[in-house]
């Protein structure tokens, strides 16, 4: 009798053990995967996280007994410490299951086992966009996302058959629910998209715009006035400089030659060197170092 592989592969795959449970990340994860169609087992070491797990009425289990029969392994805890987890709990996971981790640092330096009969699935969370169409206050309050708000999600399978990307993705969607757009990218993508793009450019060109306005209110203007004129001004600029008022929307000229002025001042003019992959990994290197 012949068999089809991939579907019995697919529907065997149904434990799903979280390790950091009752972490910042790993409290979310559960909360989001109460009530999927797996069966899910939580690990986590710390007695506050346990206590936040109870909140959700979720007891934990011994890392051996569930990490021996998972076919999925979330990895909630932080990059740096990843590599020496995995490493220690590396004889207990299945063969043939898949890992998931939520960023894609460790996994980029070469931080998880290299075991072949593992699966390696990277998924981080785009978080909701600037502009979207919520409309219920919690929605809107939820600026994260993986409560009400919608969002995107990044995908990639590092390593494995490509037959796992389904259920791998099926898992990210659910525990970053609720969730639009999953695109599909390489965890050298990824690495560009976090940290270079979000943290080195982006963090860091809100933090000086952060400073700005605190600059603008110790030179005596009205902390609230700042902010709306501030907040307000990111709307505009940020839909005009991404195309989203069309084609024909620009910047006065007065504002374009603003910007390349103050661009002159205020970086280097080689800045764009930080998406060299020397650099990238550089990045990466001093995340995932304990």
């Amino acid at each position: 009798m012949k068999h089809n592989t991939h579907k019995d592969e697919e529907t065997s795959m149904q434990h799903i053990a979280i390790v950091g449970a009752g972490g910042k990340m790993g409290y979310r994860v559960s909360a989001n995967l109460k009530g999927a169609p797996y069966q899910v087992s939580h690990i986590e070491v710390s007695e506050a996280g346990r206590q936040r797990l109870r909140e959700l009425d979720i007891t934990c289990v011994e890392a051996e007994a569930a990490l021996r029969q998972a076919d999925v392994v979330i990895l909630a805890i932080p990059d740096n410490l990843i590599g020496r987890i995995t490493a220690q709990q590396e004889s207990l996971y299945k063969p043939g299951a898949i890992l998931i981790a939520l960023d894609a640092a460790a996994p980029f330096a070469g931080e998880l086992p290299e075991r072949e009969d593992l699966t390696i699935f990277v998924a981080h969370p785009c978080h909701p966009p600037l502009f979207n169409d919520e409309v219920t206050p919690e929605a809107k309050q939820d600026y994260f996302g993986g409560v009400a708000a919608k969002q995107h999600i990044v995908c990639s399978l590092m390593r494995g058959p490509d037959a796992h990307y389904a259920l791998a993705e099926d898992v990210a969607r659910r525990m970053y629910a609720p969730v639009m757009r999953a695109h599909r990218v390489t965890v050298e993508h990824m690495a560009i998209l976090e940290p270079v793009l979000s943290e080195t450019i982006g963090a860091t060109c809100i933090a000086i715009m952060r400073e700005a306005t605190q600059e603008a209110v110790r030179r005596g203007v009205p902390e609230q006035a700042a902010h709306d004129f501030i907040l307000g001004h990111m709307t505009v600029l940020t839909a005009m400089q991404f195309g989203l008022m069309g084609p024909h929307a620009r910047m006065s000229d007065a504002a374009i030659k603003a910007v390349e002025i103050a661009k002159r001042e205020l970086f280097a003019p080689d800045w764009k060197k930080v998406f060299e992959p020397k650099a990238v990994a550089e990045s990466i290197r001093q995340i995932t170092t304990p």
